[in-house]
């Protein structure tokens, strides 16, 4: 995942409602899996592995098991989290086109339903950004504005 990836996620994460943050944990998944099967080593793919069981990992970790749907989605993370272990040993790039079919209609379905939360973003007091193109043609500038001490934590 290149350095301005991970920025735009990480901006994307700081305004997020819980929705959100889901696909955005897909995103995040669907990008390592990626990563893996263009590693040119062993070494990439076995890290791009690692940081995809770390996205299914929480997204299992943050499923409400009091409602239905939260059981089939389990068995789900968990056949992928088994197949990731297997790439891994095997280094076998094909079985990360299994766990794709997997997680890409997940997160096309929670795309879908995102727009219906209104709740407000997980993370209170974090910092406002404004982008816009300035000083250049094609070059974006990101301005941070209310820097305050607290930066995301409440005091």
């Amino acid at each position: 995942m290149t350095k301005e990836c991970k920025q735009q996620f990480t901006l994307r994460i700081t305004q997020a409602n819980s929705t959100q943050l889901i696909v955005i944990l897909y995103e995040m998944t669907l990008q390592y899996l990626a990563d893996g099967e263009q590693a040119v080593d062993d070494a990439g793919l076995v890290e791009a592995v690692h940081r995809a069981r770390g996205c299914i990992k929480e997204l299992l970790n943050s499923l409400h098991r009091e409602y239905s749907p939260a059981g089939e989605l389990s068995r789900l993370y968990l056949f992928c989290l088994r197949r990731l272990a297997v790439c891994e040993v095997r280094r076998d790039r094909t079985i990360l086109e299994e766990i794709r079919k997997v997680i890409a209609p997940l997160c096309d379905a929670y795309r879908q339903i995102q727009d219906k939360d209104t709740s407000g973003p997980v993370m209170n007091n974090s910092q406002t950004v404004y982008a816009g193109l300035t000083y250049g043609r094609n070059q974006l500038t990101e301005n941070m504005a209310d820097q305050g001490t607290n930066r995301g934590m409440l005091v």
